[in-house]
């Protein structure tokens, strides 16, 4: 799967914590990394929302399924 995620970003945190260097494989898997814990927390939000009743998924059950 084709992944849209800007490197840079990801290089900016890489070098906040301390990397002098971080190479572009590095940066594409943890791009990856990335994106499958946001999907999990993503659908574990929308179970959340629905269980109680919502549609719309809130910045409260992200916060819940995040701090799990």
């Amino acid at each position: 799967m084709t992944r849209e995620f800007p490197l840079t970003p990801l290089e900016r945190i890489a070098k906040k914590a301390g990397a002098k260097r971080v190479s572009v494989s590095a940066l594409k898997e943890m791009r990856e990394a990335v994106l499958e814990f946001a999907d999990k927390i993503a659908v574990d939000a929308v179970a959340v929302a629905r269980h109680a009743g919502r549609v719309t998924v809130k910045g409260k059950d992200i916060k819940l399924v995040y701090r799990r």
